[in-house]
């Protein structure tokens, strides 16, 4: 097991937590200007976006959370974990730091906890970027999270074996040499055993297979929604060799923001920002710059 220098020196910021119901939330706060928000989704935490607040934080205010039960924020056993709790969570923060003018930005399921959070309150947010993500009812569900599912066992994989953080370390990237020991140390670091796996494990106990899953009445809450986001500005940036969201998703959201700008980049996966963050960087820049107002 490496030492936390070997990863703390690629996420080199300062730690602020707020407190939620007593709970440590954890976020990322650096740099000034209008504000971008990271929101992660699992098994990642702000780590993840460690490349675009350092690309940013010259000109933004780059912030970026860690869910509960996720990265640095608090671990608790018996909370609610459900995309309606992390939707409030992230809400609460809006409120707290009254954030406007925000970029969104999101990955995985931070896309249906960022989203959820603009359709709440759309008056907040100038502008969204999502990556890789969904704010439906999953259209399908990839064999290797629907074996997640299985009672016990699957838990027991997550949980007692972090397979499923271990496993994304190479199948959530085309890069395999970008997964340097300091990079693979920094993505698992929060996940170091049984406990503080239980947000990884609830997440994927949280995909609604059906109609009769609470979570699934949420997505369909936020898909209706998604048209109110239209007017404004909105990039997609897709890798296209990601086998969970794939480009299907990306072909969901342009159904209902056919004016939005995307960029697929095909030789990237699912962690497409640590495949491909050289390239995003000036994607993301110009958008900003085109659509600064």
């Amino acid at each position: 097991m490496l030492a936390p220098a070997d990863w703390r020196k690629l996420y080199p910021f300062a730690s602020h937590t707020l407190d939620l119901d007593g709970q440590r939330y954890h976020y990322v706060d650096e740099g000034a200007g209008k504000p971008i928000l990271f929101v992660h989704g699992n098994p990642t935490w702000s780590f993840y976006w460690r490349n675009l607040i350092q690309a940013f934080q010259g000109s933004h205010r780059t912030l970026a959370v860690d869910h509960i039960g996720c990265g640095l924020s608090d671990k608790p056993q018996n909370y609610e974990y459900t995309l309606e709790q992390h939707i409030d969570n992230l809400t609460r923060f809006l409120d707290r730091l009254d954030l406007r003018d925000v970029t969104l930005a999101v990955h995985d399921w931070g896309g249906a906890i960022g989203l959820g959070a603009a359709v709440r309150q759309p008056e907040r947010f100038e502008r969204l970027i999502l990556f890789n993500t969904g704010a439906f009812p999953p259209p399908y569900v990839p064999w290797r999270i629907f074996a997640c599912r299985a009672p016990v066992i699957g838990n027991a994989a997550m949980r007692g074996l972090n397979l499923f953080a271990r496993a994304a370390i190479t199948m959530a990237t085309e890069k395999p040499e970008r997964m340097t020991p300091e990079v693979t140390a920094g993505l698992l670091a929060p996940y170091d055993n049984w406990a503080n796996r239980v947000a990884i494990s609830r997440f994927v106990g949280d995909i609604p297979l059906s109609p009769r899953h609470p979570t699934y009445a949420t997505l369909k809450h936020i898909e209706q929604h998604l048209p109110d986001l239209q007017q404004k500005p909105i990039q997609m940036i897709w890798g296209a060799k990601d086998w969970c969201f794939t480009l299907e998703c990306l072909k969901r959201f342009q159904t209902y923001w056919p004016q939005a700008e995307s960029h697929v980049l095909e030789d990237a996966g699912h962690y497409v920002i640590e495949d491909a963050h050289e390239r995003i960087v000036p994607l993301v820049e110009s958008f900003l710059q085109r659509t600064a107002t």
